[in-house]
């Protein structure tokens, strides 16, 4: 069944080097390919099978640099763990928590600062949780407010709502209230925890509920391990009674926000491709990427497990609001800036707040390459066109996965395109290159 192995605490398998992608001009693409498994899924899939009752198989999970995160600090926790290429064999807690020995570095991972913030009320004394520069940068507030309503005590160290974390045991439960305009981390972070407080949890969301599928995405995991949560949608209120998870076996399906790259560079370029481990029937938000390439001029078909992708390299711009799916804004930006016409992007202030600024940093890099992009507060206007002049063009991740991933995109149309600290790929999707070179894409790694 692969290698297996028992994984450390000492974070080691997360260390990486720093590397850039060297891009060049590609014409077509083709070829079958597997989607990587859901980063979002597999963050809960540990979550939950670490805080259930028995032994549970987490199948076709990803290992990537953030969601190893979140399996270390689950076992951090007290969960075990055995891993392999195909399965992870998780022995839960059943919410009997133990105190980490140590602060935990969740390097890059918002989602695991997120959900091990209200986890870590379950564990006796009391847990820090930290990060690398970036994630230190992330608010945290909100959810520390919410919180504190729930009996639960945790506080910023430095006093300025971001981590260091500190979180003391107890989770009385109650009714509390949280904003759903920055981050939907923060819902799924209180209900993961929710069965396991005394009393139950009430819990409403006021303003705005951006990226809701992923909340829905977390309802949905938390019902396949046997946990409740009732949610009134006109109110946008959430209830959960005490319970139990329960152990299961759990299949991770393909990522959309990971093949939506794949889906991109389908668009841009002539192309026959499939994507395997894509549902039809999945709950994730950005499988509005096909939507969105479809307007724009792609030939898609949807199949029960598998996208069909082809095209000729022209598209047309959109208006798109992407409220829900924030992660989706790099890879629409270098749509939208290589299409005919003008791209506009809505809805995705919240962006501000991820791995970096993403709308600024999105436009900073696209105009560096000479497209004419617009930056507004909540979004991007591209006005589409191929540059007049472009030649041996240096990028910049800044870090986020996300960006070095739609950047590369750009060179595949372009050609001669370097993005610098693109090792950052690593986070979400590790073998993209390798899958993007199956199907005929020119991309390599330089050290």
């Amino acid at each position: 069944m692969g290698f297996r192995l028992n994984v450390e605490v000492n974070n080691s398998q997360l260390k990486v080097f720093m590397m850039e992608f060297q891009v060049e001009k590609t014409e077509k693409i083709q070829g079958v390919v597997q989607a990587p498994p859901s980063k979002s899924y597999t963050h809960r899939a540990f979550f939950l099978a670490s805080l259930a009752r028995g032994e549970s198989r987490v199948h076709n999970p990803l290992y990537s640099e953030d969601t190893l995160a979140s399996l270390v600090a689950c076992q951090a926790f007290g969960s075990q763990f055995q891993v392999s290429d195909e399965m992870s064999l998780v022995e839960g807690t059943a919410g009997d928590l133990q105190t980490p020995e140590d602060v935990l570095d969740l390097k890059n991972s918002g989602t695991t600062l997120r959900l091990a913030t209200t986890m870590a009320s379950l564990a006796p004394g009391c847990t820090v949780l930290t990060g690398d520069d970036s994630l230190r940068t992330r608010p945290m507030q909100p959810l520390l407010a919410s919180l504190a309503k729930l009996g639960v005590q945790a506080q910023s160290t430095r006093e300025n709502g971001r981590a260091p974390i500190i979180i003391e045991n107890g989770f009385k439960g109650g009714s509390t209230s949280i904003p759903g305009d920055v981050s939907s981390q923060y819902i799924s972070s209180i209900l993961i925890s929710a069965p396991y407080s005394q009393e139950g949890v009430e819990l409403e969301v006021t303003g705005d509920f951006i990226s809701r599928p992923y909340v829905e995405m977390t309802r949905d995991i938390m019902a396949h391990y046997g946990v409740k949560v009732d949610y009134q949608a006109d109110e946008k209120q959430f209830q959960v009674e005490p319970q139990t998870y329960q152990a299961r076996d759990y299949t991770v399906e393909g990522d959309y926000s990971s093949a939506s790259y794949l889906v991109a560079a389908a668009a841009i370029l002539e192309s026959e491709i499939s994507i395997r481990n894509l549902f039809k029937d999945s709950r994730q938000g950005d499988k509005v990427i096909l939507g969105i390439v479809k307007e724009m001029g792609l030939e898609v078909q949807c199949l029960k497990d598998e996208v069909k992708l082809e095209g000729n390299g022209q598209i047309r711009g959109v208006e798109v609001n992407l409220e829900d799916t924030p992660d989706l804004v790099p890879t629409v930006a270098v749509l939208g800036a290589l299409a005919e016409g003008t791209t506009t992007i809505t809805g995705v202030e919240h962006a501000r707040y991820k791995e970096t600024d993403r709308i600024s940093t999105t436009a900073q890099e696209l105009k560096k390459i000479g497209f004419r992009v617009e930056e507004k507060l909540d979004g991007l206007v591209l006005k589409g066109g191929i540059p007049d002049r472009v030649s041996d063009v240096v990028v910049d991740s800044h870090g986020d996965h996300r960006l070095a991933m739609a950047l590369s995109l750009v060179g595949l149309k372009l050609g001669s395109l370097r993005v610098q600290n693109a090792q950052v790929h690593k986070i979400s999707f590790p073998r993209y290159r390798e899958v993007m070179e199956k199907l005929g894409c020119r991309i390599r790694a330089v050290m």
